[in-house]
């Protein structure tokens, strides 16, 4: 009778209210047929900090798709490509929202 709405916001994780000094540093949003949008916190002082970050979600991505059924090295390998692709030719250029 009456469907359920997905939930649009994920939910914080376990660090955000054990540690009173826990910060969100990222937040994406996608919609089919548009970029996606973005905010972020600079944080850290040295900027590369920034590609940890974006491995540790590249990896963390893998072991998502693993629990359900993917291969993780080969979603690793595939992300890895893409991620090498837009650097190398991005398909869009980057704009400050407000």
């Amino acid at each position: 009778m009456f469907k359920k709405t997905p939930k649009r916001d994920l939910e914080p994780p376990p660090i955000a209210s054990s540690n009173s000094q826990a910060v969100e540093i990222l937040r994406v949003w996608a919609a089919p047929g548009q970029p996606q949008q973005l905010t972020l916190r600079t944080t850290w002082k040295d900027a590369g900090a920034w590609g940890l970050l974006l491995a540790d979600i590249a990896r963390h991505a893998a072991n998502a798709y693993a629990n359900e059924g993917q291969n993780s090295a080969e979603v690793l390998a595939r992300t890895q490509q893409l991620l090498n692709a837009e650097f190398s030719q991005p398909t869009d250029k980057p704009v400050q929202l407000g």
